[in-house]
């Protein structure tokens, strides 16, 4: 019980890796927030696979998108908890475009969701940490320093998302606040089903560049995120750890 007591917030957390997240914290005694947009049904369903497991947990939905959202989010984390130790800041927005079929709209809710969301939710987070500190673990992506063309947007906010936690790790240290990126590779996610990858030549392409030969799964990323959110991290913070079977 890595995390017993602690209260986790987890965005994004009805699917996918957060999903993974949100239940692996709560095997660890973490009781978790599960949050989510627009996903009801499956963030419920996350929820009461935590209960059932002996786990504690609640969903809360907040487009974090926005920043009164955000605000919401935390207040009533503080309703129902009183408290935070730990943010995984996990919600993104991924879309296949060129260059020259990107338009305003398509920007502002990647860069919103997977970059300003992650500083306001930090902000918040850390306005609720009490004087033990805290924990707060970012999502990149290999992408961020190994690109993929159609993908612009999404691999310059997860460069930028690498620099917050490297900058955030400076900033809060003396408070004993602790600021981690995870960069996973390709992942096995209801996301990455919708979008046709399984299968693909690009999947193809990077199982072929995997050493390990297989695409990650999200409980492979959520033990790590186990790791960083713990007392055995408790002197690891600036870090950004690749948990992609060996693709770079």
């Amino acid at each position: 019980m890595k995390l017993k007591d602690r209260i986790a917030v987890i965005t994004g957390s009805s699917k996918g890796i957060g999903a993974g997240i949100a239940k692996e914290y709560a095997k660890e005694g973490a009781k978790v927030v599960v949050n989510y947009s627009s996903s009801k049904e499956s963030a419920d369903k996350v929820v009461e696979e935590i209960i059932q497991n002996g786990g504690t947990a609640i969903a809360i939905q907040a487009d974090i998108s926005k920043i009164s959202e955000i605000n919401r989010l935390f207040e009533e984390t503080k309703k129902a908890y009183g408290r935070l130790d730990i943010l995984v800041n996990n919600a993104s927005v991924w879309r296949y475009e060129k260059l020259e079929d990107i338009s305003e709209e398509t920007f502002q809710l990647q860069i919103n969701t997977g970059l300003m969301a992650h500083m306001f939710c930090a902000q918040q987070a850390v306005a609720m940490f009490g004087e033990k500190g805290g924990s707060i673990i970012n999502l990149s992506s290999t992408i961020s320093l190994n690109p993929i063309p159609g993908t612009l947007i999404y691999c310059a906010i997860k460069a930028a998302v690498d620099s917050l936690a490297k900058t955030l790790a400076k900033e809060l240290g003396h408070r004993n606040i602790r600021v981690n990126t995870i960069a996973p590779g390709m992942t096995e996610s209801e996301g990455s089903t919708a979008d046709g990858r399984p299968g693909s030549e690009m999947e193809k392409q990077f199982l072929a560049l995997t050493p390990l030969g297989r695409i990650g799964l999200p409980i492979d990323i959520a033990k790590v995120a186990v790791f960083l959110a713990s007392e055995d991290a408790g002197w690891v913070t600036g870090e950004r750890i690749t948990v992609s079977g060996g693709l770079l």
